[in-house]
């Protein structure tokens, strides 16, 4: 049923829906800038869905049951901050009349954290959707995991509900999200597909012609359909989709871009560009405000909006009463509760990783396997999988259960309580699904794919960064050393591409102990997203000085062969480490005096203070860096004195051995390339 049917007069109802579109249109006027169309478009469906169907407390706007609300069509960020604003989410008049200004909390596109109420970052089309995926899955990994049999209170029964545009389902991302959604069964996912049929260029015709609705149909998905201007068509719909207990829906609501504008409805031309002051004052004449100054909210249509916002806080109220009862009647389910919403970890984590390695050298992406089964036991929300590489990328969680619709017949007949993920060979959708179950809450998701293969992760990399989402990516076969499958295959410049986004952390670990201290600093420190990159080859264990901390693997950069006064130093990350210690020794033996320097994290090194990195990296000392992918960036370490030892092509097909001999990435060539600077 509906959560808020209180009957509304048909006159209030229209003066509340006009509100809502000429807000948006008034806060993109007064900017000369943004997107009034969408927001005018879509005005009718997103009153009904907040008023009648979503669970929400502008109070509380972090409680953990809400139902989730996704603007995927971020440029349409309008309509959201003059819901948030009429709510009474703590986004003011001021707010919607500096929309696009600097330092304002109504940026051009909603962005998480910013603003209370948003969900998460939308903007890039598609992404907003493939979050809300990961949103649904989250909540029904929770659901499986805190419901006691025989009690008919579930804390966790949130829905989540986006609102998506032509664009959206024109990016690939969507596709691959939405085959997933179909694939698990995610009957408490709802999409609301605004089919105005325009997009920037004109007529949508010009580019997309496929049946939609056959389309979702065919992924497994329930299909309705309504008139988006239409209040009980959009009811009867929302119902149908509350009602649906197998699959996830989507509500094809076909509605009229700048809805109420006289001369711009149905055009581009409402699309990216205000009305302007001739035609609004038309659309307010049309609407039947044409004495309304701008930015009006009629005292009716303000009193309405207090008294909902109360009607959903006693519903809130309600919850947290029940929710007290439930926790006194089932304390386990309810510690499992608090466990998976603290995403909890223990005090001796570092130990607890560091034990878990196996006392050979081996892959780093196989000693990460090792840490990964310890950290499974000791975090409770950690939860996750790859892109149909579980095995090559070492993240089998082998105590876990595989997750899975229940309902299904063969092998996706598993659990939502299952943690570990099948993603499939969707690498654009898993880093998006990933970010909306950090951003839901209650897990600690991890995604793995080949380190080459990051490409297709980066959108999501990006807004993770962007939006501080602790998300975790796993890489392996990070260098040319993953051999025979050739260049299509071995990463070069990836390191690189990942390390200039600002506020991921990168790791790209030497041994084993950097291996624990990435996923350790991955579970606990993070406070945006961290890439690890893992070797597909074996590398041996790297001896370190007495004296020496674990945690300063966090430092980005640290010593493990020490020299007073080092005439060079050499840097290396990776299985590139062992090729510097090794120079080393055949260096000193030589006479000269050399530090060696592990660079796990070339983000973290920056973090550190100038003292630090000014006196790893002294000015009187040469710098050599030694790592298997493109050299340019690293002159900012080796400066125009100094020496960068890597790789400015692509690679090629042959066994790893014969790769470092041909490309010089062997002990001996670096050391000679060192002696050779060292001499001039």
């Amino acid at each position: 049923m509906p959560l808020d049917p209180t009957p509304l007069d048909d006159d209030l109802r229209r003066e509340i829906v006009t509100t809502i579109r000429l807000l948006a249109a008034d806060m993109v006027e007064k900017a000369n800038s943004g997107h009034p169309g969408a927001p005018m478009g879509q005005a009718d469906l997103a009153f009904v869905l907040w008023h009648e169907f979503l669970r929400f407390d502008p109070d509380a706007p972090d409680w953990a049951a809400r139902d989730r609300f996704v603007l995927s069509c971020g440029h349409a960020s309008a309509l959201i901050y003059s819901l948030l604003h009429l709510w009474g989410y703590g986004v003011e008049m001021g707010d919607l009349k500096r929309f696009r200004q600097w330092g304002s909390i109504t940026p051009g596109h909603p962005e998480v954290h910013e603003t209370p109420g948003i969900e998460t970052t939308t903007g890039p089309l598609g992404q907003g959707v493939a979050n809300s995926v990961g949103m649904a899955l989250a909540a029904k990994m929770l659901d499986a995991r805190t419901v006691v049999e025989g009690d008919a209170f579930r804390p966790m029964t949130q829905r989540v509900f986006a609102l998506c545009s032509d664009g959206d389902l024109m990016e690939g991302v969507s596709a691959e999200a939405a085959s997933m959604a179909g694939h698990w069964g995610l009957d408490n996912l709802v999409w609301l597909y605004d089919d105005n049929k325009i997009t920037i260029d004109g007529d949508v015709g010009l580019a997309f012609s496929e049946d939609v609705a056959q389309r979702f149909a065919a992924l497994g998905w329930r299909v309705e359909y309504a008139d988006g201007h239409d209040h009980n068509a959009i009811r009867g719909a929302l119902k149908a989709a509350e009602a649906e207990e197998r699959r996830p829906t989507i509500i094809i609501c076909r509605t009229h871009i700048g809805w109420g504008s006289p001369n711009k409805v149905d055009t581009s031309g409402v699309h990216g560009s205000p009305l302007g002051d001739a035609e609004l004052a038309a659309t307010k004449a049309n609407l039947g405000w044409a004495d309304r100054t701008p930015f009006h909210v009629p005292g009716a249509v303000r009193d309405w909006f207090t008294a909902s916002k109360n009607r959903k806080a006693r519903e809130h109220a309600n919850w947290e009463s029940a929710l007290h009862g439930w926790r006194m009647r089932n304390p386990e389910a309810a510690a499992t509760y608090d466990a998976l919403w603290t995403t909890a970890t223990p005090g001796d984590l570092v130990e607890q990783l560091i034990a878990a390695l196996p006392e050979t050298p081996n892959a780093t992406r196989k000693l990460s396997a090792a840490v990964l089964q310890a950290a499974y036991a000791a975090v409770p929300a950690l939860v996750g999988g790859s892109a149909d590489l579980t095995g090559s990328n070492g993240v089998a969680l082998k105590a876990a259960g595989l997750l899975g619709d229940p309902r299904r017949d063969g092998p996706a007949a598993f659990g939502y309580d299952g943690r570990q993920i099948h993603f499939g060979i969707r690498e654009h959708a898993m880093g998006s699904l990933t970010n909306g179950m950090v951003l839901h809450g209650g897990v600690k998701p991890f995604s793995g794919t080949f380190l080459v293969f990051s490409d297709y992760c980066r959108p999501a990399i990006r807004l993770a960064a962007l939006s501080h989402i602790p998300n975790t990516f796993v890489f392996t076969h990070d260098s040319i050393f993953l051999g025979e499958d050739g260049p299509t295959h071995q990463p070069v410049e990836h390191m690189w591409a990942l390390r200039v986004i600002p506020g991921l952390v990168d790791f790209r670990p030497a041994d084993g102990l950097e291996v624990a201290l990435a996923w350790a600093y991955a579970l606990e420190q993070a406070k945006g997203p961290v890439a690890m990159a893992l070797t597909r080859q074996g590398v041996p264990t790297i001896e370190r000085p007495r004296g020496f901390a674990p945690r300063d693997v966090w430092k980005g950069g640290y010593a493990v062969i020490e020299h007073a006064d080092p005439e060079v130093v050499l840097v290396g990350t990776g299985s590139e480490l062992h090729l510097c210690v090794e120079a080393a020794a055949d260096l000193t033996a030589q006479g000269r005096r050399v530090r060696v320097v592990s660079m796990p994290s070339v983000n973290l090194f920056e973090q550190q203070d100038a003292a630090y990195r000014d006196g790893l990296l002294p000015a009187g000392a040469k710098v050599v860096t030694v790592e298997a992918g493109v050299t340019g960036p690293w002159r900012a370490y080796a400066g125009r004195g100094g020496l960068c030892i890597g790789l400015d092509r692509f690679g090629a097909s042959a066994p790893a051995a014969v790769l470092a001999e041909q490309f010089g990435f062997t002990g001996k060539a670096v050391a000679a390339k060192v002696m050779a600077l060292l001499d001039r």
